[in-house]
């Protein structure tokens, strides 16, 4: 690539501005813990999120160089032009010991021209959408020197903000509280993708989709057929917190080998688009054969996605509170024995954390505290959560203490 081209294409893009409305981003302070340090900052997360946005903020306040490979006019670009590239910012903005790079995973070969300015002591930030993709290459030339922080979709706080709702957790008048429940509503239908929080327009959510699908799982993993993994991401989107068997996906498929649905799990999840849990137990040999359950990334996306009979509210909410313990870096299990529990998590080698979800106190409140409590007494725990649409109380029962609390309530907390 010529530096009269290069020159053209940086001169332009170290000009761009943020000019669509910005929301805080609560893995902003994930980031400044980081920024005294040596490490390489990757912003990953799932397409159209808000990477690039959070990026350019970054750019703005720390000053530096920016470049977007996601800009088609890089499709030349190969890993023998960072010179040049690095030539001509000094050339036109001067030395500067910041870089911000934008989707660099599209260049073959990027992570040589990132240690290399790593090792001269270079504070570089990069974002990408594929995680297994990014974490290989670091594997190789950065292994230590990087920090990798997800983001995902807005969190209900940020569509809050985003939607201009104002809320105090120390003044919650009902009139507040009502508008507050209104917002959950449409949170629960239509998911937090920024974009479509600003459009509603669900054309938007399927071409992301259709994107995701095709660049990053199909195109990247060389997958020679797209129709076993649509089926099996189908599948996925249907069944929603419910328990799936690799195996029997496999059949219901057509597919020769389980390891095979393995797989394209491992792709998706490396895409931010489905994820799955284990049945939680001690022996990792007996958690690595049972039964998994999927969660998604989006409930808008999923909606329109997946197959349902019903409105399955319940569901929904439990995928929120999913990718809510995802966004706040927990490690997340399910627990399965006489009764189920939804959420258990783990710090280190012990359980800290056992969560209950469900729409109604009232409709399933013996299958709801049957399950917590059998997770309460298995883990050792003094109390535990139950997560609903509306219904708060404290409730003590067999020595432990039962905190139900509305869902929404919960995710606003910080």
């Amino acid at each position: 690539m010529d530096k009269k081209h290069l020159r053209m294409l940086l001169r332009e893009q170290n000009k761009e501005k943020i000019t669509e409305k910005y929301v805080p981003r609560e893995v902003m302070s994930r980031i400044k813990e980081h920024i005294e340090t040596p490490f390489v900052i990757i912003i990953s997360g799932i397409r159209r999120s808000g990477k690039s946005t959070l990026l350019k903020l970054l750019w703005k306040k720390l000053d530096g160089y920016y470049v977007n490979f996601d800009d088609e006019r890089f499709i030349n670009f190969t890993v023998h032009d960072f010179q040049a590239m690095y030539e001509v910012l000094i050339e036109i903005f001067g030395e500067k010991d910041n870089f911000f790079f934008d989707e660099i995973q599209n260049i073959e070969a990027w992570e040589r021209f990132v240690r290399r300015l790593n090792e001269n002591n270079k504070k570089i930030y990069i974002t990408g959408s594929n995680a297994s993709m990014l974490s290989r290459k670091f594997g190789t030339h950065l292994t230590g020197r990087n920090i990798v922080i997800p983001l995902y979709p807005f969190s209900f706080r940020e569509f809050l903000e985003f939607k201009g709702t104002e809320f105090n957790s120390d003044n919650l008048t009902s009139s507040k509280i009502s508008l507050i429940l209104k917002n959950f509503n449409e949170y629960v239908e239509g998911g937090g993708f920024p974009e479509y929080v600003k459009t509603q327009k669900k054309d938007y959510l399927m071409n992301l989709y259709e994107n995701i699908l095709y660049r990053d799982i199909i195109v990247n993993n060389d997958l020679p057929n797209e129709k076993p993994i649509k089926e099996v991401l189908l599948y996925s989107v249907s069944n929603i917190g419910k328990e799936i068997s690799f195996n029997k996906l496999r059949k219901t498929v057509g597919l020769t080998s389980a390891t095979t649905v393995k797989e394209y799990f491992e792709y998706m999840e490396n895409s931010y688009l489905c994820f799955l849990i284990q049945r939680y137990d001690p022996s990792l040999k007996k958690q690595i054969y049972y039964n998994k359950k999927t969660y998604f990334i989006d409930t808008g996306m999923s909606k329109i996605l997946g197959f349902r009979t019903s409105r399955d509210f319940g569901r929904m909410v439990e995928n929120i509170v999913f990718i809510q313990l995802k966004r706040k870096n927990k490690e997340i299990f399910f627990h399965k024995s006489k009764n189920e529990c939804d959420f258990i998590v783990k710090s280190s080698i012990k359980i800290i954390d056992a969560i209950q979800v469900t729409e109604k106190m009232d409709q399933n409140k013996d299958r709801e505290m049957k399950g917590l409590l059998e997770a309460l007494k298995r883990y050792r725990l003094k109390s535990g959560l139950i997560l609903t649409r509306d219904t708060e109380d404290e409730i003590m029962v067999d020595n432990k203490k039962i905190i139900v609390k509305p869902v929404w309530k919960w995710l606003l907390e910080t």
